[in-house]
């Protein structure tokens, strides 16, 4: 919409030789049809909440209604809201460092890739090992992150206005804004490469030129185009379409669809994506065999599910547990119909997460001084509380653990030794990799891999496994891409602020130069490398410097992404009509069940696996820190049960 606007008016002021105002250009009459047209109208109607049935009880898929006055807070497919206002090198929607000629704070931005260099660089030899956390820890970051954020870039692969090729080009034009590489980079040259390509975020409808049309704001947004809600969103998708298209409509037993040609030892897998283009890494490509059979990616709730191997378990695990309780509650109830069934399994997956999420795991990355201060107590639902995910939160906060990858996805046997079949891959082998769960012994060697060996510990000397930085999606992309890059020029194509303020916001000191620097970040050393690229505090870009903090104690992260993360999934809570722990959204009986919810315990339920840590997100060694699945009692479905009489 907003480069539809932009190409007309140019095309007009060519034909009109007097000054006019560009917006009398366009009648109000042609905005709106080509407002039609891009798909922007229905994001502004205003959803039927009054018609929608069971609203009391279920989710939308998308999340509308939700909040009875807003209905769109917290939906798929608005605007992330801004906790700070945007800065834009134009003031309205071109990226922080577009022109890199323009000093900000009279300092020239350095380039991402520059910065990853010297100060994220950590090759695979030097990763230290967590002492506390698991692997799964990590692995489940980035499942909660994709129940929660996901930002759509722009579906053109081509400048919108010359038709460059943002793949192939090292121009900056709409949407291309390629992360340029410097000229003593290592990868400069190599097969001609002098830049990394990068699509900019789509802009939401009514932000940037269009923003007069639906009397928003005319300051660039960026969309979410899932729910800012804890429910499972990426196991049943948070749209009507993509819900129904992952449900077994063959039947009415409320179940997902699974895959009809391969199984998991007799477990259900993922069903493949009907998608004509194959965006999985094939197996020929990686294991030099010629004859190996090629498998598509596997469907799920959110698109991102073949990202990695333990991503993809995570998401077969659920959708197996979803059939298992479909099943269950079946039983229980004989006379509940598919959609009954369906709609009450999803729900009990909601509630799990919920309580997954706040007892479990928000703990060990925010530590225990901030859970205490904003995530202990249920203080009850407040539907003047917008849950809806703040960009800082989507674009820089929630990617701390990208520094807690270890450079491999291991896979362990029934003895959670190295498995002798299916030995553990580097990182880079396992992107983009269906094919290892269908061949390689399925779920139960990597999530073993995932509970029973350690997450990468992120330390100011060794941030970042090269597994991310030199090799990302190797194996499915032309060029490997450099995530700790993509980090940084995601958030100046978001005009984020810099780091000071967001210490700012969070009621932290904000350091104006090197001493103060290094008291924050408790090393002198890294403050000076930081401000030699950076030239002064202000200017240092937020992910940078959040994942540069030491740990708060107990914690993962230091105390600015602390404060940021604790403030979302308090807003997410508190503005969430439909929280477990809200009353008349579940039974006190059912409220008891979901309070014992054991990770543990979906995994026994789900796989081949006999024993497990009780806490998978602590790590133990095997001999004294694991139970046998018997001695984990089973979730207590009978509150479940109708009453027919």
């Amino acid at each position: 919409m907003d480069v539809s606007v932009k190409l007309i008016k140019r095309s007009l002021e060519r034909r009109h030789k007097r000054s006019i105002n560009a917006t009398d250009l366009i009648s109000e009459e042609d905005l709106q049809f080509i407002a039609e047209l891009t798909g922007c109208s229905p994001r502004h109607r205003i959803p039927p909440c009054m018609t929608t049935p069971n609203l009391d009880r279920f989710r939308t898929a998308s999340s509308t209604c939700n909040n009875r006055k807003n209905t769109r807070w917290g939906s798929a497919n608005t605007p992330l809201t801004r906790w700070l206002p945007a800065e834009y090198q134009d003031k309205i929607s071109l990226p922080k460092g577009w022109n890199p000629e323009r000093k900000v704070n009279r300092h020239f931005l350095p380039l991402v890739r520059e910065v990853s260099n010297h100060i994220l660089r950590t090759a695979n030899a030097d990763v230290e090992s967590d002492p506390l956390y698991t692997h799964l820890v990590t692995i489940f970051g980035q499942w909660t992150d994709h129940d929660l954020t996901f930002t759509p870039h722009s579906p053109v692969i081509r400048s919108f206005s010359n038709g460059i090729d943002c793949d192939k080009s090292c121009e900056r034009t709409e949407p291309c804004f390629p992360i340029e590489i410097p000229k003593q980079d290592p990868r400069f040259g190599k097969n001609s490469e002098e830049c990394i390509p990068f699509f900019r975020s789509a802009a939401g409808c009514g932000s940037g030129n269009t923003g007069h049309l639906f009397g928003a704001s005319t300051i660039r947004e960026q969309m979410n185009s899932l729910t800012a809600f804890i429910d499972v969103g990426q196991v049943y998708g948070s749209d009507d379409t993509k819900a129904r298209f992952l449900r077994d409509l063959s039947s009415d037993k409320g179940l997902l669809r699974v895959n009809t040609q391969y199984t998991d030892n007799g477990r259900e897998l993922l069903p493949f994506t009907n998608m004509g283009a194959n965006m999985c890494a094939t197996r020929t490509r990686i294991t030099n065999d010629a004859n190996a059979e090629e498998v598509p990616c596997f469907l799920a709730g959110d698109e991102r599910s073949n990202e990695n191997i333990g991503l993809t378990s995570l998401h077969t695990l659920l959708m197996r547990e979803h059939n298992r309780l479909a099943r269950a509650l079946a039983k229980l109830n004989p006379h509940w119909n598919g959609e009954k069934l369906y709609q009450e399994a999803r729900k009990i997956m909601g509630g799990y997460f919920q309580v997954l999420t706040f007892r479990d795991y928000l703990l060990h990355i925010v530590g225990p001084e901030f859970v205490s201060k904003q995530l202990s107590t249920y203080p009850g639902y407040d539907e003047s509380v917008d849950p809806s995910i703040s960009n800082v939160f989507a674009t820089a906060a929630y990617r701390f653990a990208h520094l807690m990858v270890q450079p491999f996805m291991f896979r362990l046997d029934e003895n959670y030794q190295e498995h002798r079949d299916y030995p553990t891959p580097l990182l880079h082998k396992a992107f983009f990799t269906p094919w290892r769960i269908i061949f390689e012994g399925g779920l139960d060697p990597v999530l073993r891999g995932l509970v029973g060996r350690q997450a990468k510990l992120n330390t100011q000397d060794h941030m970042m496994t090269d597994e991310l930085r030199e090799r990302l999606f190797k194996f499915s992309t032309e060029l490997a891409l450099d995530l700790g890059s993509l980090n940084m020029q995601r958030g100046r194509d978001h005009g984020l602020p810099g780091y000071n303020k967001w210490r700012k916001f969070c009621g932290l000191s904000q350091p104006r130069n090197q001493k103060q620097l290094g008291r924050v970040l408790k090393n002198n050393k890294l403050a000076k490398s930081l401000l030699d690229l950076y030239g002064k505090p202000d200017n240092i870009d937020v992910w940078l410097g959040g994942v540069a903090e030491p740990f708060v104690q107990g914690g993962r992260v230091g105390p600015l992404f602390a404060c940021l993360i604790a403030t979302q999934f308090q807003r997410i809570r508190q503005g969430d009509r439909l929280w477990w722990e809200n009353k008349g959204v579940f039974t006190e009986a059912q409220r008891e069940s979901l309070r014992e919810t054991s990770l543990a315990r979906i995994i026994c339920d789900n796989t081949g696996i006999t024993e497990v840590p009780e806490q998978p997100f602590q790590y133990r060694e095997r001999r004294s820190g694991y139970t046998k699945c018997r001695n984990i009692p089973a979730f207590d479905l009978s509150p479940w049960k109708e009453n027919t009489k």
